[in-house]
This record gives structure tokens, sequence and C-alpha cells, in this order.
């Protein structure tokens, strides 16, 4: 016996739901310009909504563009590894993929640890693979966001460029994070302050570092002790055992991320501190490591799913019309008090 076959959602479909007419929705669909912003969400929450599934190829023929973009991650050695288990990542493409999937645009993940991986992907995206790439960078002497810029290829860039180069951007406001987590400890009643960093070499690492001490400071702390690590839970773990060696009294601690403070947690639990009695703790990204902290960890949001989301945006205004000057979106972090601090 044959089986009825549900229709697949139409164009019509989601106009009603969207309350437009279809030739807007196929506007939208299509990445014609002149559709009011507003109007362009309503229609894409439609599409989420009726399970619209644009047909690449006929669009393919309307506008010459691939319906694809690229996710570049650039780094190396033991952060590359990271790329599959860091929440970080995950958040970054739940919020690309979240922004995009309604509008059937795909997402080609390509990872460039290395120089000839990045002439290879300077090379993918030059010959019209895909119409745009989105690129998070893991260091600041990273060359590949020029060679990007300097390509012609649509790019949007995770984080302020350490360089001025023409590129979109989207960042946080690390700084005013880092004086957030200071004002905190202070506040708790914190006097013998340290700070577990990220790596130096990273730009985020650098302006949350310097962020903090410049709060401690004029809060007259003028000396912060500081330790490095590399954003890993084992690193938190080494970083937190070298400071409790050399300033055994600390009272006030601010870790640079939440994995390094899970980490740092577990050190000072077997050292047989209480948290937050002996020692309060503050991390930085509100992640899943910070719920995953006992106790829960007290830590600075960063907004990785909707700034990930602001980037996709940012990447198809830019496809639609590459004239557009470079544009950058800084977003602001939030204390997100919990039990550690």
């Amino acid at each position: 016996m044959r089986e009825d076959r549900v229709a697949s959602p139409t164009l019509e479909d989601v106009a009603r739901a969207a309350g437009v007419s279809r030739a807007t929705v196929s506007r939208v669909i299509n990445g014609i310009r002149n559709v009011d912003p507003s109007i362009q969400e309503v229609v894409r929450r439609a599409i989420a909504e009726v399970g619209y599934v644009p047909n690449r190829a006929a669009r393919q023929l309307v506008t010459g563009k691939t319906g694809s973009i690229a996710l570049i991650v650039s780094g190396a050695g033991q952060f590359f590894a990271r790329v599959f288990t860091d929440p970080f990542f995950g958040r970054v493409v739940e919020g690309i993929s979240g922004h995009l999937r309604p509008l059937g645009v795909h997402l080609v993940l390509m990872l460039a640890e290395a120089a000839d991986a990045r002439a290879q992907v300077v090379d993918y995206v030059r010959q019209g693979h895909v119409d745009g790439a989105i690129l998070v960078t893991t260091h600041a002497d990273d060359p590949l966001p020029a060679m990007l810029a300097e390509s012609g290829t649509p790019v949007v860039l995770f984080a302020r460029p350490d360089q001025p180069i023409p590129i979109s951007y989207v960042d946080l406001a690390h700084g005013a994070g880092a004086r957030m987590a200071a004002d905190h400890l202070v506040a708790r009643g914190c006097e013998r302050v340290a700070t577990i960093s990220g790596p130096l070499d990273v730009l985020a690492s650098m302006e949350r570092l310097s962020g903090f001490r410049e709060a401690m400071a004029r809060h007259g702390h003028a000396y912060v002790p500081s330790v490095a690590g590399n954003f890993t839970k084992e690193s938190g773990e080494a970083a937190m055992t070298r400071l409790l060696e050399e300033h055994p009294r600390i009272d006030g601690l601010f870790v640079a991320n939440d994995l390094m403070a899970q980490g740092a947690l577990e050190v000072a639990a077997a050292r047989g501190l209480r948290i937050p009695a002996d020692l309060k703790v503050v991390g930085f990204d509100d992640s899943t490591a910070a719920l995953a902290c006992r106790p829960p960890l007290t830590t600075i949001r960063h907004p990785v799913e909707d700034m990930s989301a602001e980037m996709s945006r940012l990447l198809l205004t830019q496809i639609e019309d590459p004239s557009r000057r470079p544009k950058s979106v800084i977003f602001e972090p939030e204390l997100v008090v919990r039990e550690s601090a």
C-alpha cells in the first residue's frame, strides 16, 4: 500500500506564518537587500517554525552564491587538539549554525593549524567554494586574518585583530569583565588576591589580565601575583599548585576562564581550602564548566552564542554588499554570582 507523503513546507507557508508576502520571503532567502532587518528576523523565525528548507541549487542559479560559509579555526599545538572538546568552540558553532540553519546556509569547518593549511584555506575561499568565512584565531600574531582580508573574500573575525587591518569583527569588552571580577572580590572582603591568566600571546588574555590588575590597583593593591595557563583544566591545576606554593595565604582568585577555574578549585579542595570561606574564586566565560565546578562558579558571562550569531549576521550583510566598510560590534560582559565568591 502506498504511503501518503507529507508535503514539504513551501514559501507560501513561510509567508503565512510571517504575515508577509511570498516575494518578501524570497528576497530574504536569496539575500536580496532592502528588506527591513526586523522583517528579516520575523521571516527567519517563520522559516524555523514551519521547517522550510530552501532549494540550494535553485538559489545558486538565481544569486550566483554557494549557500555555504566557512568556519575557520586557526591555531596550533594543544589548542588545535581542543577544538572538539573545549566548550568555547561548541558555543561558537551553536551560535553560528542556529542563525544560519533556518536560512538553509551550510557551515564548512576548516582547520588551519600551520602555514601550509593556512595557504590551502585562503585558496579554497578565494576560488569561490564558499560565499564568505568566519575566522576564530588563537594567537595575536596569526597572519591568517590579514591573508583573508587581502583575498577579497567577505570575512568576519571573532575578536579584535592585533594589527589594524580592514576586517569586520565581533568582540567582548574583556577588560571591563575583569574589572567586574576585581570589584566583586574586593567587595567580598578579599585582601590577598591573585590571578591565573590565559596565554600571554592571546589578546583577550592580555586584556583580562591588564583590566584585573588596573582595577585592583584602584583598590590599593599594588601587586597581584599571576601565573599563566593555556585555558585548559590541566593548566589551571598546574597554575593553582604553583600559586599556593608561592602564595599560600591568598584569599581571592580571578581565573581567566572557567575550565582553568575548575582545575584550580580541585587543587584548592585537595589542599583543604574551603570555598568560599577560605578562598573566593571568580572565573570567566559562564560556560558549562562553571556549573560543573564544586561549588558552582561565580563568573563573568561571555555571551559567545550571541556574539557568534552576530558574526553570522555581519557576514551575510557583507556577502550581500561587499562594498560595505568593515564593522565592529563589542558586547558587554556580565557578572554571574554563584557560590564560589
